[in-house]
């Protein structure tokens, strides 16, 4: 017994976003940048515009294949959502025992003194990401939402603690908001 022999799913296109597909990969551009996005190892999905929307389907889809459609369709929503508006993920930065310092250098945010230690952690940002430190917050913000939350995963593992009890060793810099930026 077959259910769905075709699943489609459309993503509408807002006023000042320009989307161009060619073949499988996906160019958006909007007022805060441009994205690009290869969506080749998706087979069997088709990827087309139609007026104001895109469109994703497939034909004879499998529950594999319309998991795929789903994804194809949210990662282009992510994409017009950070070109419209951005990403911004905010960390709080916690210690108890040793005051930290954290400064940005280029590409990499440079922790010190964290838990007393002589040696500097070091967290990668992922190009078109920017990282501000006003107080004790860490601001990450972006138009690429893997980028901006590769970001703020390096900050938070940069800082992981290791061989002491979680409950009393609770330094470290943490996410505590996600939000979409504009």
């Amino acid at each position: 017994m077959v259910k769905d022999v075709y699943i489609h799913v459309s993503v509408d296109i807002p006023e000042g976003v320009e989307v161009e597909i060619s073949g499988m990969k996906v160019k958006v551009k909007g007022p805060k940048g441009e994205l690009e996005r290869d969506f080749s190892h998706a087979r069997g999905i088709i990827i087309r515009k139609e007026d104001s929307k895109v469109i994703v389907e497939s034909f004879f889809a499998n529950a594999r294949k319309r998991a795929l459609v789903g994804t194809i369709a949210a990662h282009i929503r992510n994409m017009i959502t950070g070109v419209t508006k951005g990403f911004r993920y905010k960390l709080k930065i916690i210690y108890s025992h040793f005051p930290m310092n954290i400064q940005v250098k280029g590409d990499k945010v440079i922790i010190s003194n964290f838990l007393g230690e002589k040696a500097p952690r070091i967290a990668r940002i992922m190009p078109g990401v920017t990282v501000k430190v006003q107080g004790q917050d860490v601001i990450v913000e972006g138009i690429d939402i893997e980028k901006v939350a590769q970001t703020a995963a390096n900050l938070e593992l940069a800082t992981k603690v290791k061989d002491k009890d979680r409950r009393k060793f609770v330094d470290g810099i943490y996410i505590y908001a996600r939000e979409v930026a504009g």
